[in-house]
């Protein structure tokens, strides 16, 4: 009877200890916003100066590989006074601190709400922030890109397409969205498509070349756009000689970047259809996998004309950064 006393005078310990450490935790209210969208977070008197033209000129640039010029980021000004509640859940936060306080960038985690990603750049004068905002800029930018695209992934990932043969032909695993098709299986190429309306899509190409196909150096964007023309022209022509290529006349822009944990080229520029009056942005990603000796390809490319083009490529490119090579 004494050992059962003691075992349960150890459970209400242990029962008290898990309250107590549950009593410490701090529960964040769900983030909000539309998706690429940042509060600004600034005095008005800062928003209409020197340093919002800077914000405006970083953040809402025009974006690399449309037809049409469209923002990085869209954005809404919050005044300070009034960043609270509701205002201060935003998914992604760009906060101007101007006072007496060290010139500094730093980037925050779930402050105000879960998840989010907040940037903090102050200094004591509009040209201290303004040269925080430049020199910091890249890496603020991809701290934002990253909390977008793990939303839109979040949300992708609600209702998912059975896409396993591929998954298994190509040996990895892929998040694709069930409002997609998989129009052709061809050995490993494979070409997924979803409709916007009765002409207008959203496409998407995944396949395998070796090594040897991708040089390292001046030349390797040069064999990307090769590489891709020789895939569309073989695997997906049209009639009568009608063939997708990448637009000669808008020069392509490679970025190194990272997924899955490996190194990646990553390519956006328009292509064209020869012999045809079609155009669209693509995007295409070269993934290393040297274990396998092959570079993994995924490709997104739109056409939808007179429509805006920046959310349905960030679209195709949150679906291929959700690829993790078995």
């Amino acid at each position: 009877m004494k050992a059962l006393y003691t075992v349960l005078f150890c459970v209400l310990l242990l029962a008290c200890g898990d309250k107590k450490a549950e009593d410490k935790t701090i529960y964040l209210p769900a983030s909000n916003g539309n998706l690429n969208t940042i509060s600004i977070v600034a005095d008005n008197i800062v928003w209409e100066g020197e340093v919002g033209e800077q914000i405006r000129s970083i953040f809402a640039a025009p974006l690399n590989g449309l037809p049409t010029e469209e923002p990085m980021f869209n954005m809404r000004q919050i005044p300070t006074q009034v960043f609270d509640g509701f205002a201060a859940r935003s998914r992604i936060v760009l906060k101007i601190e101007k006072g007496n306080l060290e010139a500094t960038t730093k980037i925050v985690h779930e402050a105000f709400a879960k998840p989010q990603t907040v940037a903090v750049v102050g200094g004591k004068s509009d040209k201290e922030i303004i040269a925080q905002l430049e020199e910091n800029k890249a890496k603020i930018i991809d701290a934002f890109t990253k909390e977008e695209v793990k939303e839109k992934q979040r949300r992708i990932n609600l209702s998912l397409l059975n896409d396993t043969a591929m998954e298994n032909k190509l040996g990895i695993t892929i998040n694709m969205p069930s409002a997609y098709r998989i129009s052709k299986a061809d050995d490993n190429f494979f070409w997924i498509r979803k409709n916007l309306s009765n002409t207008k899509t959203m496409e998407l190409m995944f396949y395998e070349v070796p090594f040897e196909t991708i040089s390292i150096g001046d030349s390797t964007i040069v064999d990307i756009v090769k590489m891709r023309d020789e895939i569309t022209k073989s695997k997906i022509p049209g009639e009568d000689g009608i063939y997708m290529a990448v637009e000669d006349a808008y020069a392509p822009s490679m970025f190194k970047t990272i997924i899955d944990n490996k190194p990646a080229y990553e390519v956006r520029g328009m292509w064209v259809m020869k012999g045809f009056t079609m155009a669209g942005p693509f995007i295409t990603y070269a993934i290393e996998d040297k274990i396998n000796n092959r570079y993994l390809i995924a490709d997104g490319y739109v056409y939808a004309p007179s429509l805006e083009k920046r959310d349905y490529i960030f679209e195709l490119e949150s679906i291929i950064k959700s690829i993790t090579i078995n």
